[in-house]
């Protein structure tokens, strides 16, 4: 199990993350998401050892992984933009994973290279960078290790790739009990392949949560009224329902609202409305929903 505790990481005076705190458990695939510069990537660093606490810790197991090769043994990260040695082709790679990694399998990297059908003798830096991109999860996987930790993995992959990533991740999880720590902006991937999600702002936690109780917790709804509600009647809305967003405008009023649907329609049809329709929001759409809460929205972008 991963447990982060009031950890904060610091850059000389920017405070990358600023006392986190939540627990990624065993055997789930658990999405990471926020918006630029919110600190994912510092978090993927920090968990796999590269990164000293600032302040708080990071249990991996129990144990801290900065400077604990017994926990890095079992800890592979796949970066953004991956590194290779100079003039390295995959079996390059898979000599130096073999010695590095207790669990290295060359049954399976012989498995992986034949799936995703690259040459072991092609030089990496030749590779497009889709390629590069599949050598570095191929090293990864045939490392089977307890932790995987992925960064933007989806960058460069075409639909094809995705998929076949998303099957042999999703049995290895099965198969070991592998927990799989994904950080990404393509939102609508981890919609289907994640079943935790946590959002991150400006260092900060904004939720970490069950994907399908996320989903079902917080739902969007449009009404019409004949008349048009009155600001107390509004206002009545905001104090029955937790809302995140409301928007009116003539008779229609948009809402999204952090409430199951029968609690959303159960209040909204106190009030009669002519027409009404609620609808559970996607992945995206509570992101976007969520950020306007902290004040990251495109109309303050733009103004």
């Amino acid at each position: 199990m991963i447990e982060i505790l009031d950890y904060t990481k610091r850059f000389d005076s920017v405070v990358a993350l600023n006392q986190i705190s939540f627990q990624i458990q065993e055997g789930c695939i658990f999405g990471l998401v926020g918006s630029n510069g919110a600190g994912k990537s510092t978090l993927l660093r920090s968990l796999c050892g590269v990164y000293a606490a600032d302040g708080g810790e990071i249990r991996i197991d129990g144990q801290s992984p900065y400077e604990n090769p017994r926990i890095k043994d079992q800890v592979v990260f796949v970066p953004d933009f991956p590194y290779y040695l100079p003039q390295a082709n995959l079996r390059t790679m898979a000599d130096l994973y073999r010695r590095v990694y207790s669990g290295w399998s060359k049954d399976e990297f012989q498995r992986l290279c034949s799936l995703f059908g690259l040459d072991q003798k092609m030089k990496l830096h030749n590779m497009s960078k889709g390629m590069q991109r599949q050598a570095a999860l191929i090293c990864a996987l045939a490392a089977q290790p307890k932790y995987l930790l992925l960064d933007e993995v989806f960058d460069g992959l075409d639909p094809v790739m995705r998929q076949l990533l998303k099957r042999i991740v999703s049995d290895q999880v099965a198969e070991r009990n592998m927990t799989v720590v994904i950080a990404s902006h393509n939102l609508r991937e981890l919609e289907d392949f994640c079943d935790h999600v946590g959002l991150i702002h400006q260092g900060g936690v904004v939720f970490e949560q069950e994907l399908d109780t996320l989903k079902l917790g917080i739902h969007k709804a449009q009404a019409v009224f004949q008349p048009p509600l009155e600001q107390q009647q509004i206002q009545w809305l905001r104090e029955q329902l937790n809302i995140v967003k409301l928007d009116t405008s003539g008779s229609m009023i948009s809402l999204v609202a952090r409430k199951d649907e029968e609690t959303v329609e159960q209040v909204l049809s106190e009030l009669h409305p002519v027409f009404s329709e609620t609808l559970p929001l996607s992945l995206e759409e509570v992101f976007i929903s969520e950020m306007e809460a902290v004040g990251y929205d495109l109309d303050k972008i733009l103004s």
